[in-house]
């Protein structure tokens, strides 16, 4: 039977462990933070109030392996088998033990750092010099690691006695619905799914994106704002603001995927303070938000702008990286929906206007760009490429139309 961790059990695991030694547990206290929805979270404060954090995932496959805190783990290797990548601050490895039989991973935790969704949601307040520090951070990472063939097979090893065919593609669309999704997913919720296969040209976006997925370096793949640690002098340093943490679903993927996360993580903040009703259009909700976008746009342009400063041969690799950067935002905006009814049960107006907006994304991304950035795609990128370099090639849509095997949700 598998460990479950546990407040009474953790400082046993610890000395068991060789982390802690039996003066210092005897000493420990533990308390439990932010709760997870994958993950069971302890934090550990050591004698001289030195903190570790443990996890254990929730869950597990069908045949009883750790899926993802493995990632995480390699990552940590990664690092050490290539120390020029541990020079880069920001991805500095925090990991100091991981229990591949117990899916039990421990890293140290950072006191002076806080998480960058806190300090939005506390504050209101979007500076600048953040997010550049964000992008810089970022950029830094996907140009050490492009195209380095040495780093890209390391990352593909996969756990004992398992295989790993090829590495994941995010640029997925919502699955096939089956029966089962009526024992699921709240009746109100249905509505979320009615709407998203009415727009054949949404599903074509999608797949257009999926066609063109592109990894070249390694890339984070889940750089929501929770995942962004600033420190808590951050305006009085000059560097090491920002930490990335929770590796646990990192590989060898597409940088733009990266960035789309993130520009979609500020756009959530947007619109979710959206002012909804059903006598309103959706330009004017969008006008109305609590939170408007002008007060996140010059957040969301300095993270990019820092990024391509710091990695503009991205640009010479795929002239339409912003973009795509664009279309990734709006599919990751449509995640995010699926996972507030699949862990919330709701779907309300709010909702809608997101997928509203996503499809705006996904579908018309050159247009999308002067609305999310607030300047035109030709301003974004003129400081670090030729205008020769923007000339977009005319693509004919090679790809086949879709037929689901299921039956798809229609007028519900």
């Amino acid at each position: 039977m598998v460990l479950s961790l546990s407040s009474h059990n953790v400082i046993q695991y610890l000395y068991k462990a060789g982390l802690c030694s039996s003066e210092e547990g005897a000493n420990t206290d533990s308390e439990l933070p932010r709760t997870s929805q994958k993950n069971f979270n302890l934090l550990v404060t050591l004698p001289g109030n030195n903190k570790i954090l443990v996890k254990q995932e929730r869950f597990i496959d069908n045949d009883g392996e750790p899926q993802e805190f493995f990632n995480e783990w390699l990552f940590h290797q990664l690092l050490q088998q290539f120390p020029v990548l541990g020079n880069i601050s920001v991805i500095a490895s925090l990991v100091v033990h991981f229990d591949e039989e117990k899916s039990i991973l421990v890293r140290h935790y950072l006191k002076e750092y806080f998480e960058l969704a806190s300090f939005y949601q506390k504050n209101a307040y979007f500076p600048k010099a953040i997010a550049s520090a964000i992008g810089i951070s970022l950029g830094a990472l996907h140009r050490a690691t492009f195209n380095r063939r040495e780093y890209r097979d390391f990352m593909a090893t996969a756990p004992q006695g398992q295989f790993r065919y090829q590495f994941y593609n995010p640029a997925q669309g919502i699955g096939s619905i089956g029966p089962e999704i009526f024992g699921n997913v709240p009746t109100d919720a249905l509505k979320f799914y009615v709407l998203y296969q009415c727009y054949e040209s949404l599903e074509a976006a999608i797949a257009e994106l999926a066609y063109e997925w592109n990894p070249c370096c390694l890339t984070h793949n889940d750089l929501r704002l929770e995942n962004i640690l600033v420190h808590s002098r951050w305006e009085r340093l000059d560097n090491c603001l920002v930490k990335l943490i929770d590796w646990e679903a990192c590989s060898w993927g597409d940088p733009a995927f990266d960035l789309g996360t993130l520009v979609a993580s500020y756009l959530t903040i947007w619109l979710e303070n959206l002012v909804v009703d059903s006598t309103i259009e959706l330009e004017e909700s969008l006008l109305l938000a609590a939170i408007p976008l002008e007060h996140l746009q010059h957040s969301i342009l300095a993270l990019i702008l820092g990024y391509l400063d710091t990695f503009p041969r991205i640009l010479e690799h795929c002239c339409e990286f912003v973009q795509r950067v664009i279309q990734f935002a709006g599919l990751v905006l449509i995640h995010r929906i699926q996972e507030k009814i699949n862990f919330e049960k709701s779907f309300d107006n709010s909702g809608i206007l997101m997928l509203d907006f996503a499809k705006v994304l996904l579908t018309r991304p050159q247009e999308s760009v002067l609305t999310v950035f607030g300047i035109s795609e030709l301003e974004i990128v003129k400081f670090f490429t030729n205008s020769a370099q923007l000339s977009h090639p005319k693509r004919e849509n090679n790809l086949l139309r879709i037929y689901y095997e299921k039956t798809r949700l229609r007028g519900c």
